[in-house]
């Protein structure tokens, strides 16, 4: 099981998605699985948010969406979870605005294709 560890540094080239195949962005998806979680359990009531967030990861999970739309998600939902944000998490009111950000670009880019998954 993949954990983040939140002492650790990670390299661009640990999260970086350019060119990667698709053995290496279902390494990447595993990371949000065993994560995703437990970061929305810290973020509590800081986000409102949360319910597209859980949207994206029922369409990462969704076998019939092709590996690299899958990756565009997984992108997102790795930088909504790893804390090296441009934007600190820890930072009052502000901390998640990039978080936010990243998440509406991902939104609008899948548009009414994520919408089925708000049932979850």
């Amino acid at each position: 099981m993949i954990k983040y560890d939140f002492k650790k540094d990670y390299s661009v080239d640990e999260l970086d998605f350019g060119g990667e195949t698709e053995e290496q962005a279902s390494h990447k998806v595993k990371f949000v699985e065993d994560n995703l979680w437990t970061k929305l359990e810290r973020a509590g009531k800081k986000i409102t948010f949360a319910k597209d967030i859980k949207a994206l990861f029922y369409y990462m999970r969704d076998s019939y969406i092709p590996w690299y739309r899958k990756a565009i998600v997984v992108a997102g939902l790795v930088y909504f979870i790893v804390p090296l944000d441009a934007i600190p998490d820890f930072a009052p009111i502000i901390g998640y605005l990039d978080d936010l950000g990243v998440i509406t670009s991902l939104l609008k880019y899948l548009g009414k294709e994520l919408v089925p998954y708000y049932k979850y």
